[in-house]
This record gives C-alpha cells, structure tokens and sequence, in this order.
C-alpha cells in the first residue's frame, strides 16, 4: 500500500480537488466517478460527497491501495 503526504495550504481542501492534486485522478470528472464508485474512505467511512471538505489530521483511502495524509 502507497502513502502519500499531502502538506495543506488553506483550511480545508475540497476530496475532488485533493485526488487532482496527488495524480490519482486526471481530470475533475476522474475525480468524480472515483468518488461515485465508492472508491474513497474518509477517516474508516466511504465518503460520497465530492466536494467534502478535507483538512489537516484526515486521512484518506482510495481503492483500498493508496493512502493520502494531510498535513
């Protein structure tokens, strides 16, 4: 299993935006159909919102291969 560490800017970013910035996903319609198929876990629960505000000391899961955490 990946793990990724992804240093946060602002507050908060939003999921589909986080799966651009770390390469899972190419484009924002990738990123959608990611999150559409059930593929992302936040914090131990399947997150479907797409546009869930992620912020630091999250971690999520994609795919059950790859982990992102926030910093």
């Amino acid at each position: 299993m990946q793990t990724v560490e992804f240093s946060l800017k602002g507050e908060y970013i939003e999921l589909t935006q986080l799966l651009k910035a770390v390469n899972i996903a190419q484009t924002g319609g990738h990123a959608k159909i990611i999150v559409e198929e059930g593929a992302v876990v936040r914090d131990g629960e399947v997150e479907s919102r797409k546009r869930a505000k992620i912020r630091r000391g999250e971690e999520i899961k994609v795919d059950d291969e790859i982990i992102i955490k926030v910093i």
